[in-house]
């Protein structure tokens, strides 16, 4: 993931306001970042963020308790820390914490400390879609990590193509869910947008963004999806995580009805996706198409078990589930 030396203009991004006269002066941005035992590669993470020519005038790591002490690295880069029990980490709840610390902000940005930036001017980039005073929600590109496989290298080709995108309620007898898409790896949202929307959800399991960004929708503003500002983010799940992973989906869809009630389902979607794998598998290697198909399989069952979870035993949820962490702390 290195990149080449070169110099870099900085601008400051506390110049960069909202462009709706009408609602409050917001002249900041804050840049947060949730972590929990980064490991080796959080340097490399800041070191690509102190090469962004736009830095963001409020930055802020929220730590889960990390075991590993290389977190206070971040304060070389102009991070402020701030440390929260390991569980009462809150994929909604903690971010929200984020937004209620800068409250006046403008713009709020979010990255995951797995989200490597790809470029000096993502940052930049990203937010340059707030200059259309529509735009409640921006998220950036996702590209695989170079050493990704052809089933995970597929999955973000498919997900963050290199073409940008609006989308607003008017897509939603077309797109179905898929018009609330948006990621929290890199995504960054309007002030304003986020009060119309309540703030990001706590207690849900999985999907705080895609929720949040639907309830922006519904409040009349718009997504973009913003291909020119790139990070490198993708995992090597295995066939049980991603069978966790959607164990999850299913059970936020479960607790979340409005959502399919308001948008539809993403069957077509799904469709589109085996179609699109299958055909770049056979391009790339054939072998994997097999393990393609059972982890088809394994994400559909888990989602519709997820969707049962109601009439699942709790201790079975916490053992089928992705994050634990969610079940512990709503049986403790």
């Amino acid at each position: 993931m290195a990149s080449g030396n070169r110099e870099i203009n900085v601008i400051d991004c506390s110049s960069i306001r909202r462009m709706t006269p009408k609602e409050y002066v917001e002249d900041q941005i804050a840049l947060i970042v949730p972590t929990l035992d980064p490991g080796e590669d959080w340097i490399e993470f800041l070191r690509r963020f102190a090469m962004q020519t736009c830095k963001p005038a409020n930055l802020l790591v929220i730590d889960s308790s990390s075991s590993i002490g290389n977190i206070g690295i971040a304060r070389d880069f102009g991070f402020e820390i701030v440390t929260i029990p390991k569980l009462q980490f809150d994929h909604g709840g903690t971010r929200q914490m984020g937004v209620d610390k800068f409250i006046n902000a403008g713009i709020f940005v979010f990255l995951t400390q797995d989200a490597f930036l790809a470029h000096p001017s993502a940052l930049e980039k990203l937010i340059e879609c707030f200059s259309d005073p529509e735009v409640g929600v921006a998220y950036g590109r996702q590209l695989p990590r170079p050493q990704a496989g052809p089933i995970e290298a597929h999955s973000r080709l498919f997900n963050y193509p290199a073409t940008s995108g609006i989308r607003s309620m008017k897509d939603v007898p077309d797109l179905g869910l898929k018009t609330t898409f948006c990621s929290n790896s890199f995504a960054a949202y309007r002030g304003s947008s986020l009060r119309d929307a309540g703030g990001f959800p706590s207690g849900i399991i999985f999907g705080e963004d895609m929720y949040t960004a639907a309830r922006i929708l519904m409040s009349g503003w718009k997504i973009v999806y913003c291909g020119d500002a790139p990070v490198y983010h993708s995992h090597p799940l295995s066939p049980l995580q991603e069978f966790r992973r959607y164990f999850d989906l299913g059970v936020s869809h479960s607790r979340n009805p409005w959502l399919l009630e308001t948008f539809g389902k993403a069957e077509g979607e799904g469709k589109r996706f085996v179609m699109s794998e299958m055909k770049y598998l056979l391009d790339k290697n054939p072998l994997l198409l097999l393990s393609a198909g059972i982890r088809t399989l394994l994400k559909l069952f888990g989602y519709k078990l997820g969707a049962l979870e109601a009439h699942l035993p709790a201790k079975l949820k916490g053992i089928l589930a992705m994050n634990k962490r969610f079940w512990a702390k709503e049986h403790e």
